[in-house]
């Protein structure tokens, strides 16, 4: 992680060891909202449930655009609110990108970059004006007006512009639900450069798993109103207490590392705790960090190391918990050197390979994401 500012110490100064420290109570007629939360610091959080569970309820509370008479919002050493004070939107520091972009259509890219800048004495500066603009790539864009880019150009440019004010946090309100696959598919990458390189916490609000296993470190789903759990992302995804791990796309992620390129065979190979994962070959530099998606059902199991197999990912594990799922499948758990994978099997397999949690067995990874 580096984004910085000219002086190179964008997060050590006020934000080290920070945590959003939140308690919020509030009735809005048929919906009620009753959260406690504690944020990291570092990282994207992101805030995962159906439509209406009050996911831009607490954006917003947290920016200070909603009042919540019944709340407490500690962001660091600084509280923002409490039964005795409020502090302002305009006096957080924090950075709000909307569903819509909301540009200054009167102002080219540039001006309604610089707008931000121009917010922030350069005491305070922590992001410096080119180092924004590279990080979103929209240096070809400058001198367009908002009217002539298409919808993923303009949230490129409103994520600038909230990076711009050079804010201790950066809320994200699902900027892409405005977007079209294509509109998605162009921004993700910038969102993405975006995790590895801000020093500030990111609360990303979301109903797309998909976004979240590519974008969140840590995430809190909720619920009608209330937090049902909340941790890291690995854990969360594969916990059976959870709905996450029940879907049909249920899966694994997995932190590995750039180990090493097989020029012969045009592959690349990522280690991580378990062992080593090979992959199609993919332009990254050794020694990387990258994270892996494993889609449950393309996990299967076997009682011994297969060498007669087309399958290149094969690693010891122990079966931690076995769930049901519907008539005829079950979901297994399993630990790979303490890393969680998930299988979809059928009930019969797991009959036949007399499956019970405490059992050593292989998995065989028949496909693997990369996802950065």
């Amino acid at each position: 992680m580096g984004l910085t500012a000219d002086s190179g110490q964008c997060k050590r100064e006020f934000f080290s060891d920070m945590t959003i420290e939140a308690r919020f109570q509030l009735d809005k007629g048929s919906f009620s909202l009753d959260v406690e939360l504690s944020i990291p610091a570092e990282g994207v959080t992101s805030l995962l449930g159906p439509s209406g569970c009050g996911k831009t309820t607490v954006l917003r509370i947290i920016a200070g655009l909603e009042k919540c008479h019944n709340g407490y919002l500690k962001v660091g050493d600084e509280v923002w609110q409490d039964r005795d004070q409020f502090v302002l939107p305009h006096q957080r520091s924090l950075g709000y990108v909307f569903q819509e972009s909301s540009l200054f259509e009167h102002l080219n890219v540039h001006d309604n970059v610089a707008y931000g800048v121009k917010r922030v004495p350069g005491k305070k500066r922590k992001f410096s004006l080119d180092k924004t603009i590279e990080l979103t790539g929209i240096g070809h864009l400058l001198e367009r007006k908002p009217t002539t880019l298409s919808g993923g150009e303009r949230q490129r440019v409103a994520i600038a512009r909230a990076l711009a004010v050079s804010p201790g946090i950066l809320l994200m309100d699902e900027p892409l639900a405005a977007l079209d696959p294509a509109g998605r598919q162009e921004i993700l990458p910038y969102l993405e450069t975006l995790h590895d390189e801000l020093d500030i916490p990111v609360i990303y609000v979301s109903h797309s798993p998909d976004e979240v296993a590519r974008l969140a470190d840590h995430l809190v789903l909720l619920e009608a109103g209330r937090v049902k759990a909340t941790g890291p992302i690995a854990e969360m995804l594969t916990r059976f207490d959870l709905p996450l791990a029940h879907n049909d796309d249920a899966e694994a992620l997995i932190e590995a590392v750039v180990a090493a390129h097989d020029d012969e065979y045009e592959l690349t190979y990522l280690d991580f705790a378990g062992g080593r994962f090979t992959v199609a070959r993919k332009a990254l530099a050794v020694g990387r960090s990258v994270r892996l998606r494993i889609v449950a059902r393309d996990v299967s199991l076997t009682l011994e190391h297969q060498s007669d197999t087309s399958i290149l990912n094969i690693f010891p594990a122990v079966i931690d918990e076995i769930t049901p799922l519907g008539k005829s499948q079950l979901t297994v758990r399993l630990l790979v050197a303490g890393v969680p994978l998930l299988s979809r099997i059928t009930r019969k397999s797991a009959a036949l390979l007399d499956l019970k949690p405490g059992k050593s067995i292989y998995v065989q990874a028949k496909s693997v994401a990369l996802l950065s």
